[in-house]
């Protein structure tokens, strides 16, 4: 497993929110970086203001994850020796039902929650355990264990495909995670038209709070990670309870499938 001091991480969705926070934490730590997003004018800010404040050493990788050809750009860069690291954190919101929303917006939403996921992992992989070091963070969410759109579906697939991976990775020193926090204050909701006034502030938890107690969580080489007490404990209930609970309790939270 990673020390997370040192070596290379690349993170996708690297400009805002959550993967911002990491690319701040894992340049602190003396990490290296490759930021991945579609801005380039963001990327090269934010790229210039974390080297001239850890001192590490930044790359941009301008890239829009719904693209196939450019998806296996930044897969080709995942498979480079250098790289320890991994964060699969690029995702978006559909604020509208299935039927209501286009379906080239769902393909897309596919494309970058999924697909774009699978293919950089599959692509960073082998390097990695052939030099028994590294790991992969998988940013999923709590929605995932809803059933409240494309978005939940696709957050469920994505905590599924890591615990797996980390269960085929038990026996190498190269760990796989999921990250699942619920409501983040970040850009996520208001890119997704998402409307937060009838969300209580306890529901709410900051991206300091989600990437640190996520790094513990890998560091421990734990498969799934909720940070926050009281998403754990709702955590536990979705899993838990017979699912027409929780399909009815899905019908109580539209705007759960743009929970990030």
């Amino acid at each position: 497993m990673t020390s997370l001091r040192g070596g290379t991480a690349l993170i996708t969705g690297a400009t805002t929110g959550i993967g911002l926070q990491f690319a701040v934490e894992l340049a602190n730590r003396g990490m290296n970086l490759v930021l991945v997003a579609r801005d380039e004018s963001r990327l090269i800010e934010v790229s210039t203001q974390i080297r001239a404040h850890s001192g590490v050493a930044t790359e941009v990788l301008v890239a829009d994850l719904s693209s196939r050809e450019q998806t296996d750009q930044v897969a080709l860069r995942a498979s480079q020796p250098d790289i320890d690291l991994v964060i699969n954190n690029a995702g978006f919101g559909l604020n509208e039902t299935f039927l209501e929303s286009d379906i080239e917006s769902e393909q897309r939403l596919l494309d970058v929650l999924v697909t774009a996921v699978l293919r950089i992992s599959h692509s960073a992989l082998p390097g990695m355990v052939s030099r028994n070091r590294g790991g992969i963070i998988n940013v999923s969410s709590v929605a995932g264990w809803m059933s409240s759109g494309t978005y939940s579906s696709a957050k469920s697939w994505v905590t599924t495909f890591s615990e797996s991976l980390s269960r085929q990775m038990r026996d190498s020193s190269v760990h796989v995670m999921a990250l699942c926090p619920g409501f983040t204050r970040t850009e996520f909701q208001q890119r997704a038209g998402m409307k937060t006034e009838t969300i209580p502030d306890w529901m709410w938890l900051d991206v300091q709070t989600v990437v640190t107690e996520g790094l513990r969580d890998f560091a421990a080489g734990k498969p799934v990670s909720v940070p926050s007490v009281h998403y754990k404990a709702l955590g536990m209930v979705a899993q838990y309870l017979p699912r027409p609970l929780v399909r009815i309790m899905s019908t109580f939270s539209r705007g759960s499938d743009t929970k990030k």
